[in-house]
């Protein structure tokens, strides 16, 4: 078997096994039952908030020090923080406690960063497609595989909504284990860079190269490094900084001072911001609309909404590649998130369920396409070796506007509106960003005939 195959199946085994958490879809179900004496409003106004703040805290510091630490520390720590949250899920009672495992469980999304990164320090650059579809499914199969069986599961009444955590507790266990077999990380793409076919300390200055490079014959000039290293807009960088630490920079800049590349960014941003807020607490709106349900259907729900985005992520790709322009990629998208805004509203504008389990469905099918298209354009305009950089960036972008929507929409010191008045807010969020997005892709069109016909 080649290399690179061994590598993403070992770690394609991970992502899978993390992801067998049947117990997620129906955490609120067990929160706000009979083992833990915590109400929904605070779930919703301290719990799940707590999540969103720790997990933006966290993602910042990891993202800083996942290359620096090669990855692979990085990917057990998702396992063991996984171990910590459901051990503290199963065997304590305070909302203190649930507040506490918030903060790991910040720590168990943030390390993430990790699972996605790990595969472009270990393999060639022209399998990056192949290894990154291959992660991505396998996080699609578990969440599909983890989303059935609870719902088999409490469906014959095999388990109740507390026991589905053994489940997702021993999967953790199983995941952690199993990253200690994924072969280390010798060389990453900023702090530990091979130059001249010799590892390079990630804290070793560029004029220090120089000197070395020249002792050792391997460089004619002094220059020669260093031209290796420069910024084509910054050039005022003092030469000791860190190697890893201007490349990280160059790399920043060229992104980001890529018109392009900030339009899509923000795109992608504030649609995984829109995306996460629903999806943390769209079980709160169930539960506010069915309280007592006979037979709750979460878990197929959650089936359904994993294979429908993984479909139509497949068909973004598809009818993307070589297809679609980036202005009429934005008139598609900008269609689309008003369509999304509609399908918020089917979730929260009904007394029956089964709507709103339809809404959600939808809302899912929508953002994988949405999603798969504004990743592909960001990566369109970006060097290779920059992908896990920016979208990491826009990652944490989507998480401050995250933040910002929860502190405003949900927190006491700002609305504190209900759960159907915070989903209300959602909706008209993705109306609202596709309206824009429209009227500048439409202006843009307009503004080039005028100057064409000027001309």
């Amino acid at each position: 078997m080649l290399e690179w195959k061994k590598i993403s199946g070992l770690l394609c085994i991970f992502g899978f096994v993390r992801e067998l958490r049947p117990s997620e879809p129906y955490i609120t179900e067990f929160l706000a039952g009979p083992w833990r004496n915590v109400t929904e409003d605070e779930l919703n106004r301290q719990v799940y908030p707590m999540g969103t703040y720790s997990y933006l805290a966290q993602l910042i510091v990891v993202f800083l020090i996942t290359d620096f630490l090669l990855y692979k520390p990085l990917i057990i720590t998702i396992g063991v923080t996984g171990i910590i949250v459901w051990s503290m899920l199963l065997w304590t009672t305070s909302l203190e406690a649930l507040m506490t495992l918030e903060f790991f469980y910040g720590t168990y999304m943030a390390a993430e960063v990790a699972y996605y990164t790990y595969i472009y320090a270990k393999v060639d650059k022209k399998y990056y497609p192949r290894v990154t579809s291959h992660t991505r499914a396998a996080i699609f199969a578990g969440k599909l595989v983890a989303s059935l069986m609870a719902q088999a599961l409490l469906y014959f009444d095999l388990m109740d909504y507390r026991d589905l955590n053994y489940i997702t507790l021993g999967a953790q266990i199983v995941a952690t284990l199993w990253a200690f077999t994924l072969p280390p990380v010798h060389q990453s793409l900023y702090f530990h860079r091979k130059v001249n076919n010799q590892e390079v300390p990630a804290l070793k200055s560029t004029d220090s190269l120089e000197r070395s490079s020249c002792e050792d014959g391997k460089s004619q000039t002094s220059d020669t490094t260093t031209d290796k290293f420069q910024f084509n807009s910054v050039t005022n960088i003092v030469t000791k900084t860190p190697i890893g630490a201007k490349l990280l920079w160059q790399h920043f800049t060229n992104a980001y001072t890529n018109l392009k590349v900030v339009q899509w960014s923000i795109w992608y941003a504030v649609g995984l911001c829109g995306y996460l807020q629903v999806i943390s607490y769209v079980q709160l709106m169930w539960k506010d609309i069915e309280p007592n349900p006979d037979v709750s259907w979460n878990g197929a729900v959650d089936a359904a909404f994993t294979a429908l985005a993984a479909l139509f992520a497949l068909f973004a790709g598809y009818i993307h590649a070589g297809r679609l322009q980036s202005h009429t990629s934005l008139l598609v998208l900008a269609a689309l998130s008003m369509l999304e805004g509609g399908t918020v509203l089917m979730i929260c504008w009904t007394y029956n369920i089964y709507v709103s389990y339809a809404g959600y469905i939808l809302f899912g099918a929508i953002y994988g396409f949405i999603i798969t298209v504004a990743g592909a354009e960001v990566a369109r305009y970006l060097e290779e070796e920059s992908f896990g950089l920016v979208f990491g960036i826009n990652t944490m972008l989507a998480l401050i506007f995250q933040t910002i929507l929860t502190l405003v929409v949900i927190s006491e010191n700002g609305f504190a509106l209900s759960t159907k008045g915070q989903f209300t807010v959602y909706a008209f969020y993705f109306i609202a960003v596709g309206i824009v997005y429209f009227i500048a892709v439409i202006s843009e069109y307009f503004y080039k005939k005028f100057r064409k016909n000027v001309d």
